[in-house]
């Protein structure tokens, strides 16, 4: 059995994704010869550390090599050799195309992407490919698989495709896919609405996961810290945070928001514009050794969000020994137990997160037994390590296309 994948999502590696990296990082150490491939080429603000800088020297980037005119000449002759797979892989893109004109003309840019990274799999002897998160990059696995005959699988994320699952055909990818790893019960749950009850059986859990051995949980002194890490958009919630800022009274009081996004403008002139601006601190991306260093020097880790799937960041803080404060949707009750190894407060309700936060940062014995509980979590149930074990004998099952396994192990 061939040992040779690839490895395909929208942009890789972004500071945003580093679970990918890792979990790649880990099959690579399991034996697994894996070629990462790229939608689009890693922006330069998500190359914060020589992890990403040395990954994206090393992954062929799809767009730029489909914007070459001979490259994309070639690679359409090349697809030609096969002329019923060409046929059949057009008629798919057509069949599963978004409605409307520019639905259309997205799908060809799909196909033509799909023609290009059929070339490069087809020349580097991969016998399988895997993708990451399951929209536009999903499509352009999925024609290419019907390009090439190679098989795919993908994992799935959440929350955002599940407001828009027939937009995306979730139902088609799954069907076609060998496998699909989703990253939680609920994600699961969410697969099975959209998918015909012939697939359920090949759609299997694999969590996202972090190395605990990378985090210190080693106790903290000094001024109250709370730390949010995350991209700066409304899906986060910031200005809820903002808002429970502006009513928690605790004497010196620092944030730290470590992330970058479309919002960060708006939410620094509104930090600014409630009086927060010495309490606030923007810092922008931060490489995962210097988050690891950011959570050593916090009391918790606040998100409060309104859609996630399984946040890798409340992993990394519940790694470190740091209680999160955080919110009750999707599968991140699955990972935080209310009162256990966290809090979990309902999305937009200032006054529940104004009262977790003020509870937690006035309890040194409470974080230190909700930050204990975090890392028994973590270690037992969100360690790559296990994580990529499993997800690599669901591959060799289903590459060497052997009996199925069990939703988990």
């Amino acid at each position: 059995m061939s040992r040779k994948i690839a490895y395909l999502t929208g942009e890789y590696p972004r500071a945003t994704d580093t679970f990918i990296q890792r979990e790649v990082a880990a099959l690579r150490d399991l034996g697994w010869e894996i070629e990462t491939c790229s939608i689009r080429r890693t922006g330069a603000e998500h190359l914060v550390g020589e992890e990403q800088r040395s990954e994206q020297a090393r992954t062929f980037p799809v767009l730029d090599a489909a914007k070459n005119p001979l490259r994309l000449t070639r690679a359409k002759l090349r697809a030609f050799r096969h002329p019923a797979r060409y046929f059949r892989a057009f008629a798919l893109a057509w069949r599963t195309a978004p409605k409307g004109i520019k639905g259309w003309l997205w799908q060809m840019f799909y196909f033509a992407e799909a023609l290009m990274l059929a070339e490069h799999l087809e020349r580097h002897g991969v016998t399988h490919l895997h993708n990451h998160i399951a929209k536009a990059s999903c499509t352009v696995a999925m024609l290419t698989s019907e390009l090439t005959g190679i098989p795919y699988s993908f994992t799935l994320h959440g929350p955002d495709i599940f407001f828009e699952p027939l937009h995306w055909r979730l139902d088609e990818k799954i069907a076609r896919a060998r496998f699909v790893a989703c990253i939680s019960e609920f994600c699961r749950s969410q697969a099975m609405v959209f998918s015909d009850r012939a697939h359920w059986d090949k759609l299997h859990i694999v969590h996202c996961g972090v190395e605990p051995t990378r985090y210190d949980p080693a106790p903290r002194s000094g001024a109250p810290h709370l730390l949010f890490v995350g991209r700066l958009a409304a899906v986060k919630g910031v200005p809820v945070l903002f808002e429970a800022l502006e009513r928690l009274d605790v004497p010196g009081l620092r944030v730290t928001l470590i992330g970058d996004g479309p919002e960060r403008a708006d939410l620094e002139r509104e930090a600014a514009e409630r009086g927060l601006a010495d309490v606030v601190e923007f810092a922008g991306y931060r490489s995962q050794s210097e988050v690891a260093e950011a959570l050593r020097e916090t009391d918790a880790l606040v998100l409060p969000s309104f859609a996630e799937g399984v946040p890798v960041v409340l992993m990394e803080a519940m790694a470190a020994a740091r209680p999160v404060v955080t919110t009750r949707i999707a599968g991140v009750p699955e990972l935080v137990e209310d009162g256990v190894s966290g809090r979990l407060v309902p999305p937009g309700d200032v006054d529940a997160l104004v009262e977790a936060l003020r509870e937690i940062l006035s309890d040194a014995d409470l974080r230190a037994r909700l930050g204990a509980a975090g890392r028994e979590k973590v270690c037992a149930e969100f360690d790559i390590g296990k994580e990529a074990a499993w997800l690599s004998r669901l591959l060799e099952s289903y590459v060497s296309e052997n009996s199925y396994l069990g939703k988990r192990p």
